[in-house]
């Protein structure tokens, strides 16, 4: 079970409707690497769990063509894709033991006993449950049997594996050990795996890249780093981790900086990223840990603020405060010696650069 054998996939203006009048999936053109680890990630409703459904067959597309390995497969039925599944209920055999759950896609694939035995050892293995073989899912605990449901994806060796929320059910801890583990059996194998989840600390763990959906258009499809740096509208920037968002008009702009005021009056600079042009609205992103309590003279943004309350957080301060109008702005203060003491009620200046600062498309 080892070596790079992944499939490529390209999704051709996919579109799909349950109704015939409205579009899940709106023209969907997307192309994923063999042995990439692709997570389709949004909210509820957005149509990555459907562009899901469509690739693994369960769902037919009602426009456009998807391929496997540059072959359309549209029209070919699922059982016939050789393709992994893994889902957030594990969808485990109950009458059946591990082994004989890992046996069944091979011997629907008619493979002779003495393979079938070897396969799922190698199987177990490497889920670590080499032990387990003997015990029923109702044995297992929950992550156990996530680890099972796993190797039944890859026990048949496919060169495409999907999870549709495999690590829903668990809890924290055992969601993050988790998520390292089959980002660790990713790398080991060279498959391409297409995962889908709303969460966004596992989209940015696991992926090469994420496509981050929104009313079944894709908003962005970048690696994790420039998804949370560089977001390209306001909806990515809202969806992938805290910031603050602060509503303006542009009042100027200078190459890739623009000038911002703000409807309670404050003036600002900020990276142009979405904006129209001088006149028009637009939204300030600002992640709190781009955010200084003792600023830098060098900082085109310094702004007074009041401190409304902390969070005690362990390797940080999560201070709410009062900044432009805007009480609920949110400033993440390291936990180092030397650090300015903050006290609740307390004035002062906060600052930051106008590169962390991004304009985008306006909201509301």
């Amino acid at each position: 079970m080892a070596g790079d054998r992944g499939a490529s996939v390209r999704f051709d203006q996919v579109q799909k409707s349950y109704d015939g009048v409205s579009l899940v999936v709106k023209d969907l053109n997307l192309d994923i690497e063999a042995g990439e680890f692709l997570t389709m990630l949004g909210p509820s409703g957005s149509g990555k769990t459907t562009c899901l459904m469509m690739l693994a067959g369960f769902e037919p597309a009602s426009h456009g063509e998807i391929y496997l390995n540059d072959k359309p497969i549209n029209n070919v039925p699922p059982h016939k894709r050789g393709v992994g599944m893994v889902f957030q209920n594990y969808a485990l055999f109950p009458h059946m033991t591990v082994a004989e759950n890992l046996a069944f896609p091979l011997q629907v694939r008619s493979m002779s006993r003495a393979e079938q035995e070897e396969k799922v050892k190698r199987a177990l293995e490497m889920v670590e449950l080499p032990q387990f073989g003997s015990r029923r899912p109702a044995q297992l605990s929950g992550g156990q049997q996530q680890r099972v449901a796993v190797a039944r994806a890859l026990v048949f060796e496919p060169d495409l594996v999907l999870m549709d929320e495999p690590l829903g059910a668990l809890d924290k801890q055992l969601r993050e050990q988790m998520q390292y583990e089959i980002k660790q059996i990713h790398e080991n194998l060279g498959v391409t795996v297409v995962y889908v989840t709303h969460d966004q600390t596992e989209a940015l763990t696991m992926s090469d890249r994420v496509a981050v959906f929104n009313d079944g258009v894709i908003q962005q499809l970048s690696a994790p780093d420039m998804l949370y740096e560089e977001p390209q509208n306001s909806f990515v920037a809202q969806f992938i981790g805290e910031n603050n968002k602060m509503n303006g008009t542009v009042t100027a702009i200078n190459d890739n900086i623009c000038d911002v005021k703000l409807d309670d009056g404050t003036e600002l600079k900020a990276e142009r990223v979405n904006v129209d042009g001088v006149g028009h609205r637009t939204t300030l992103s600002l992640r709190p840990e781009r955010i200084e309590t003792v600023p830098d003279d060098a900082m085109e943004n310094i702004v007074p603020g009041k401190i409304e309350d902390m969070i005690y957080l362990g390797d940080h301060l999560r201070v709410r405060m009062k900044v432009a109008g805007n009480d609920e702005f949110i400033v993440k203060v390291r936990n180092r010696s030397g650090e300015r003491k903050l006290s609740e009620g307390q004035d002062i200046n906060i600052g930051w650069y106008a590169r962390d600062c991004k304009a985008l498309d306006p909201v509301g």
